[in-house]
């Protein structure tokens, strides 16, 4: 039996702390495949995307291909929400991924500022039944899961041009799409 982690996020950008999360859940053998879930249209967060789903989409591709094959070959980037019609319900993902690995035991891994609205999450009884919750602690946030010495970086920070924390692939890719105002 396998542990399969679904890490899901705007990633509107990726950026290096998303990237120490999914290192650090590789290296310390917390997960043995990791899977990548840029959100669609995520409804408990104050605004949409900026990029677009295949943007974010691209933007995870490439940031995790900048990661050592000895993590790399451990994730993988799916699509699954950005192609869904309507809203994004983690509980959806969850179905789709345990049909895909019915053996396998099922870990979401939530920053911690996600984990403090679980409960308002479509669904959550039927959420908490089918994973395990691994909870990422992260700067700013009252600690409740795993200390993996999170990066204190934020995507708005990145989008705003107060931040370079995303890889250099990313961050040129960014520039000739001219995605954010920065």
């Amino acid at each position: 039996m396998s542990r399969v982690g679904i890490y899901g996020g705007t990633f509107d950008p990726i950026h290096n702390g998303h990237l120490k999360v999914v290192s650090q859940l590789i290296e310390k053998k917390i997960i043995d495949r990791l899977i990548l879930v840029p959100a669609g249209q995520p409804l408990l967060r104050e605004s949409s995307p900026i990029a677009s789903g295949a943007a974010r989409r691209t933007m995870c591709q490439l940031a995790i291909s900048t990661l050592p094959e000895s993590i790399s070959t451990h994730v993988e980037v799916n699509p699954i929400e950005i192609l869904r019609e309507g809203p994004s319900y983690a509980i959806d993902t969850v179905e789709a991924v345990r049909s895909t690995y019915p053996e396998d035991e099922i870990f979401l891994i939530l920053g911690a500022d996600a984990y403090s609205k679980i409960d308002q999450w479509h669904r959550a009884d039927d959420l908490h039944r089918l994973v395990s919750i691994i909870c990422i602690n992260r700067p700013g946030f009252a600690p409740h899961g795993i200390d993996i010495s999170a990066i204190e970086v934020s995507a708005s920070a990145v989008r705003a041009g107060l931040s370079t924390d995303v890889p250099a692939i990313v961050r040129e890719f960014i520039s000739e799409n001219k995605l954010y105002d920065n």
